[in-house]
């Protein structure tokens, strides 16, 4: 069934704007029946409003969580030891018992790390922006240090930017480089860059060609880098003008100030207030570089 109003919208990306998932992970949900719209069962290609009364697994979603909410966006520094699943069958600790509590919806990984890794997530409340950074056809770059077995030669490293063909098909460096003081025995620390997000793909690389991987930290995803005073098991919650810088990286409209959205009839601005929130408005408006001095944590780069 789909609702004939002016202001629908599919309903994946309504569900995906409430927490569910990106919109990608939440069709299933739709095409195996577990979606209700207005108590008939929906199916994919069907579309809603926030007003409709719309049930996940029997449970009826609060219209607030329905409604556009305003982008949230947090960087992680994930330690090792932690999965990023919600709940595991093993009582293993995962990274959603680290994170702040957020309303009108759930914080959504982009992309993973698994239990031995440590390093940079991302994580956000709008799920057709998680939809967009993962898709392939963004190409956002990750950044890994990476600690290996053995002495790799330059052929081994040529090979690996030009392409080895693992299980699941070709996989490959963009850029592979020696950090300078890398050497602890037999163990050498390399810098690495890929344009994708496949299982354990960095591990497997490495492998494929005889050195197993003893460290694996990510240090940049896309346009954010690790903030160097953001310790283990903390995060770091972007300001409106990076949500922005982000939003648009990957073709979304930008969204107005949190502040300024409901003040009229709710809130009474005083002359000074005014005045200072004008200034703050005015100023003139601060380039993705100007950004990474001012948190540490943007470079430049985006789509591809």
């Amino acid at each position: 069934m789909t609702s004939t109003s002016p202001n629908n919208e599919k309903l994946q990306k309504i569900l995906a704007r409430a927490g569910f998932g990106s919109r990608r992970s939440v069709e299933p949900l739709i095409a195996e029946g577990h979606v209700k719209v207005n108590g008939r069962v929906a199916k994919l290609g069907d579309r809603a409003t926030a007003n409709d009364r719309i049930m996940v697994k029997d449970r009826l979603i609060k219209e607030s969580r329905l409604e556009k909410q305003s982008t949230k966006i947090i960087l992680y520094n994930k330690p090792e030891g932690r999965i990023c699943t919600r709940n595991d069958e093993k009582g293993r600790e995962t990274i959603f018992e680290q994170l702040p509590r957020i309303f009108n919806g759930r914080w959504i990984n982009i992309g993973r790390l698994d239990l031995n890794t440590s390093g940079l997530m991302i994580l956000t409340n709008n799920g057709e922006l998680a939809n967009r950074m993962m898709h392939p056809s963004y190409e956002m770059e990750r950044e890994y240090t990476v600690r290996v077995f053995g002495d790799v030669t330059d052929v081994t490293i040529k090979k690996m930017q030009a392409g080895v063909t693992l299980e699941d098909g070709v996989a490959r460096f963009t850029r592979i480089q020696k950090m300078k003081q890398s050497d602890e025995g037999q163990n050498k620390w390399f810098r690495v860059t890929l344009k994708q997000g496949k299982y354990r793909e960095v591990r497997r690389i490495w492998e494929s060609q005889g050195h197993p991987v003893s460290r694996l930290h990510r240090v940049r995803y896309g346009l954010f880098t690790i903030p160097k005073n953001l310790r283990k098991g903390k995060t770091e919650e972007l300001s409106w003008k990076q949500v922005n810088q982000l939003l648009k990286s990957v073709d979304l409209s930008e969204e107005a100030r949190p502040d300024m959205r409901h003040q009229q009839g709710r809130i009474k601005t005083t002359e000074r207030q005014s005045k200072a929130m004008n200034k703050q408005l005015n100023r003139k408006k601060k380039t993705i570089h100007d950004l990474s001095e001012e948190k540490g944590c943007f470079r430049r780069g985006g789509r591809r």
